[in-house]
């Protein structure tokens, strides 16, 4: 007998159990519960507000699964007979399929007929890990801000400091950039030693042979510490002075960065990627090409920001890519391109126990082929269907599992917009820019917890930050959108154009919080540039547009001014349809751009004496400023003072990272007019 969800509690009652009503239900896509024989975390899809007694059930019963946030019961089993349930949905019809075994395990409990139990079926794993013994250990950081790395890692430094503190480690960090928190001299968040020194092999080789750790964390420092920590290993360094590796080992990683290893490694477990060929010379690089077929994508090994990649249209432009990209690195992956296709990503978390949560799914608004630095991205993904979410999400964690990462990764899709086909662009074995983004956007905080996975530290046995009550074993809900666009400065490079592309151009970029991506969006393209006062279609710094303006050849090419194009389009006329040909830019976007257009179009009709206040509220709940909505009626001044004698003020929001399902203990918020 396999019973679920009610048939949990009925077959408990029926063996003389008692129910109870529980004090918060346990509902949705993201309950942790708790194999109780195996000790291994799950994610279930869960609609209950009853739960059983456990400490009723009568000899020969025992629990199954316990939910990991309030330790109430989630399945039974009998001792002696083929009897078991769960209280979630294994079936995960619209959830996570981390469960499904369990039908597997009742088919093998007919097999076997009379006489045995789900204990003599159930999956077996590994005896749980022991937490890492180090006592000192050496983190390394990203040095000097550059494109494509700036102040995500100071971040996650300073967070993998703190929690390494709170385990009683002694920390030593290397990193020469003196302008940043972690390097600072006192706080919950400052090593106990502090290098300025270069990030390079000799430099730290000096500090292991003087500090003498015997850990060290390369995941915290991006692609700089990542490069330097597989040159440590490569030349012995690590294992001459006993440095353990925390966290992911450096043969992952490597799987991870190499090219062909990581194509190779993707095959052994037949998932998609873009037929490619790693070459390690040009006229390798044009042969694979003319394999391939033009356009070609080109993406370098230990690479930064996409630095040394780029879509290749012909054979000249190929080889001009590949002798810059080899001035860089000594391997490059010649794929086929996928230009046009949607670009999403997942923030998986994984630790030595082999429990893995997806904490964050991303999409970026711009089409494959520009660079997710340059590109403006929305979490959660507003246009995957249920399927394809669930199917990536397992994918990504059946990816995981199989590099062996612990800790911390990103993992980029590439989903084609009109079909369930998928392609694995890359995996950053690394705490990165999204990492950073997904952090701030779900209130998980993602460098804090790698740090504790890499020693040894299972994820149900971390607490979450935010409530103080649950545990960090769990999927984040959020009840609002975020928004992250970049910010660029290209005017100030001589000889550089506005186009962007697989190369990260942006020197940094902003995340706003609404209710609505209106809203959202809006509000982070105001943060982006303060003479910008939402979308529309004014280029920052108030600068005039061509007087040949071309909306075709404007948006047809990404740049940095293409989002001030579309609304300057649709303003025109141009219909969702046709940017969408020339763009890519799925229409669920474009058809909400054209919805505030639309709203600062009747704002324009309207003056201070006669706006309703239905309209009022909407151009509010859309994101517009109160400046922007006295620009569009003409007003001398920001309407500030009628919204506020409408009585229409902003809502204060909570991020509590559980959609309001537990009480938040920290101060994170968000104002918001769709209240």
């Amino acid at each position: 007998v396999f019973g679920i969800c009610m048939g949990n509690q009925m077959a408990a009652l029926a063996a003389g159990a008692k129910s109870y009503k529980l004090p918060m239900a346990n509902r949705g896509q993201n309950q942790p519960v708790l194999n109780m024989m195996s000790g291994q975390a799950f994610i279930t899809a869960q609609n209950h507000g009853y739960g059983i007694d456990t400490s009723s059930l009568p000899l020969g019963w025992k629990p199954l699964f316990v939910n990991v946030n309030d330790g109430t019961n989630e399945g039974i089993m009998h001792e002696t007979k083929p009897i078991f349930t769960a209280q979630f949905h294994p079936e995960a019809n619209g959830g996570p399929t981390d469960t499904e075994f369990l039908f597997d395990a009742f088919i093998d409990l007919i097999k076997k007929g009379k006489g045995t139990n789900i204990a003599s079926v159930i999956p077996k794993i590994h005896s749980p890990p022991k937490p890492i013994e180090v006592s000192k250990v050496l983190i390394l950081g990203s040095g000097g801000l550059s494109i494509g790395q700036a102040g995500e890692f100071d971040y996650s430094g300073s967070q993998a400091i703190k929690a390494l503190k709170e385990e009683s480690k002694k920390t030593i960090l290397m990193n020469p950039n003196i302008a940043s928190v972690q390097t600072n001299e006192v706080g919950t968040k400052q090593a106990d030693s502090v290098y300025f020194l270069p990030i390079t092999p000799d430099f730290v080789t000096e500090v292991i042979k003087a500090e003498r750790p015997d850990g060290i964390l390369l995941s915290m420092g991006g692609q700089t510490a990542l490069n330097c920590g597989v040159e440590l290993f490569k030349r012995g360094t690590l294992k001459e002075y006993g440095v353990k590796v925390l966290g992911t080992s450096v043969e992952s990683i490597m799987a991870t960065e190499d090219r062909q290893l990581f194509s190779d490694k993707l095959l052994e477990i037949n998932e998609n990627i873009a037929p490619s060929i790693a070459v390690e010379s040009v006229e390798d690089a044009v042969k694979a090409a003319e394999k391939i077929g033009y356009p070609v994508m080109i993406r370098s090994a230990y690479a930064l920001g996409g630095l040394g990649s780029g879509l290749c249209v012909n054979k000249e432009k190929l080889v001009e890519a590949a002798t810059v990209a080899f001035s860089l690195t000594n391997q490059i992956l010649v794929e086929q391109s996928l230009i046009g296709w949607k670009e999403v990503e997942y923030e998986v978390v994984r630790d030595a126990a082999d429990n893995c949560v997806t904490v964050c799914n991303m999409e970026n608004m711009d089409p494959m082929g520009i660079h997710t630095g340059d590109s403006i991205v929305v979490a959660p993904s507003q246009t995957l269907s249920n399927e394809e979410f669930h199917k990536l999400r397992e994918t990504a964690i059946k990816v995981v599992r199989h590099l062996g990462i612990i800790g911390e990764c990103n993992i980029q899709y590439a989903l084609h917009p009109s079909s369930l086909e998928y392609c694995i662009i890359e995996v950053n074995a690394r705490l990165s820019r999204s990492s950073a983004l997904a952090s701030k956007a779900t209130g998980y905080p993602l460098a804090f917890i790698a740090a504790k996975l890499a020693l040894g530290i299972s994820l149900p046995d971390i607490k979450n930050m935010v409530s103080g009550k649950t545990t960090a074993c769990f999927e984040p809900s959020l009840d609002y959108i975020v928004t992250k666009i970049p910010r660029w400065d290209l005017d100030r490079f001589q000889g550089t154009t506005g186009q962007i592309g697989s190369s990260m151009k942006s020197v940094g970029e902003v995340m706003a919080i609404g209710r609505t991506f209106e809203e959202s969006f809006q509000k982070a393209l105001r943060m982006c540039h303060p003479s910008i006062d939402g979308f529309m279609s004014e280029l920052p710094m108030k600068k005039p547009w061509q007087d040949d303006f071309n909306y075709q050849k404007e948006l047809s090419v990404p740049s940095s001014t293409r989002t001030y194009a579309v609304a300057k389009a649709l303003q025109s006329g141009v219909s969702v349809d046709d940017i969408y040909q020339l763009t890519a830019i799925d229409k669920w976007f474009l058809y909400r751009m054209q919805g505030i257009v639309q709203v600062e179009n009747m704002l324009k009709k309207h003056t201070r004496a006669n706006i309703s206040e239905d309209l009022l509220i909407k151009a509010k709940q859309d994101g517009f400023s109160d400046r922007q909505i006295g620009k569009l009626m003409q007003s001398s001044e920001a309407d500030r003072n009628l919204r506020l004698k409408k009585n229409i003020k902003p809502w204060v929001k909570q991020i509590d990272t559980l959609a309001a399902e537990y009480p938040a203990i920290t101060n994170y918020l968000y104002c918001t007019y769709n209240g």
